[in-house]
């Protein structure tokens, strides 16, 4: 959420972030639209003082025998109790609008952010791993994965498209990986594990900017609630509402849990396969930090999900994402690509943003200055470290064999009872 006293001031920069983002300049509007509710509420309070005011006079008349005065007062006063509701109604419905026409416009870009119309323009900032050289043709997880227990008829049958039914090695392989990541993440890089609802309100959709304009990319219940498109929502609107102490900075929260997405958004992309599911886990990192401290702890997040790549030895590259393909919330992302050797490409495995001050704002989250009496919005960051399903499939890819089978990574093993290699099943 924007703040109008800033477009106010500064309503050119403003205008001049849209236009990096493609889109048209809207500060002059939103200023107009202020300017009419502040005009509103002033006629509210001005109304109300004079009604307060008069009040008093009908007292001060009758005391002093001006009977038809303090009638005149009394009508008066009636006829401003008259006015008021028009008045107030007036005042909020402007407030509605402004906050509507503020909820829908994105993040404005960092100043180190390229600019660029889409993925095409984003910038590769390095790579990491080396590429395995096969013997024999790689293939697609699609293809290796059924006759190891990646089951696509049997979650289609009993969910639709895009629901996977795991069995056996492959199922705890998964398992596996969840934990290895909570580990790693809770035990080197300091994030403290939570477990917390899937299920949320309204409240906390808004606050983290998945509500209103994402609506369509997320389930919703018949009782009012949502199923969390990423755990970003339950951690990072746990500090929703509340004053903070300095002291109690830097607060870093991460979950393993169930994600739910409808992909209204991406129809008709990666259908075949699990990359891309309705229902997926992912071990989500988020930050609460500081405004000075939030640039540093963007880098350290991305490092933080860098260390499984690294530690499972998967090849990845590391992009700062263009203007045009950032997240509506993000003021600033960096996306790490996998290398699938069955298709012979980089794909998304984890995306880390640093909103700023951005959802903060929205979800009305501050901290008090050690020493001051004055508050400050905190800044939040979100990314994946990693998404499990997605990580799943970089394995299943890059550990292939030619027989079929998958050898299971070294840093798994601990977790996998002894098993050290996926094989296929008989016919």
């Amino acid at each position: 959420m924007h703040d109008i006293r800033f477009i106010r001031e500064n309503a050119e920069a403003f205008d001049a972030g849209l236009a990096r983002r493609g889109l048209p300049p809207q500060g002059a509007d939103l200023i107009a639209l202020d300017e009419a509710r502040r005009e509103a509420v002033t006629a509210v309070q001005i109304a109300q003082s004079r009604r307060n005011e008069a009040s008093k006079l009908i007292g001060a008349a009758m005391a002093k025998g001006d009977k038809d005065g303090a009638e005149a007062i009394k009508a008066e006063v009636a006829a401003l109790k008259e006015q008021m509701p028009a008045l107030e109604a007036q005042a909020d419905e402007l407030a509605a609008k402004l906050k509507a026409a503020l909820e829908i416009i994105p993040n404005l870009p960092g100043a180190d952010v390229p600019d660029g119309g889409g993925e095409e323009e984003n910038v590769e900032v390095s790579r990491w791993g080396d590429l395995r050289e096969f013997d024999f043709t790689p293939k697609e997880h699609a293809d290796i994965a059924p006759a190891l227990g990646m089951d696509f008829e049997t979650g289609a049958r009993l969910s639709g498209a895009r629901f996977t039914f795991l069995r056996g090695g492959m199922a705890r392989l998964h398992r596996a990986l969840g934990q290895f990541m909570l580990d790693v993440q809770t035990g080197e890089h300091g994030y403290a594990e939570c477990n917390p609802p899937v299920l949320v309100g309204d409240d906390a959709m808004y606050g983290t900017d998945k509500l209103p304009k994402f609506a369509e990319d997320s389930f919703s219940t018949t009782n009012a609630r949502w199923l969390i498109p990423t755990s970003e929502v339950s951690l990072t609107a746990s500090v929703m509402g509340e004053l903070l102490d300095e002291a109690a900075l830097p607060l870093r929260l991460t979950a393993l849990t169930l994600c739910f997405r409808s992909e209204a958004g991406a129809a008709g992309r990666d259908t075949r396969g699990f990359i891309r599911q309705h229902q997926f886990e992912k071990c989500e990192l988020v930050s609460i930090v500081k405004p000075e401290d939030s640039e540093a702890e963007h880098q350290r997040m991305v490092r933080a999900a860098e260390t499984i790549l690294e530690r499972l030895n998967l090849p990845y590259r590391k992009l700062l994402l263009c203007t045009g393909d950032m997240g509506f919330g993000a003021r600033k992302t960096y996306d790490l690509e996998v290398w699938l050797p069955g298709q012979g490409a980089y794909r998304e495995i984890s995306s880390c943003s640093n909103t700023g001050d951005f959802q903060a704002r929205r979800m009305n989250t501050r901290y008090r200055v050690a020493g001051e009496k004055r508050t400050e919005f905190v800044h939040t960051l979100n990314g994946s470290g990693l998404a499990v399903g997605r990580t799943l499939v970089a394995v299943i890819e890059n550990y292939q064999n030619a027989d079929g089978s998958v050898t299971v990574p070294e840093a798994l093993r601990p977790y996998m009872g002894g098993i050290t290699t996926l094989n296929p099943r008989s016919s």
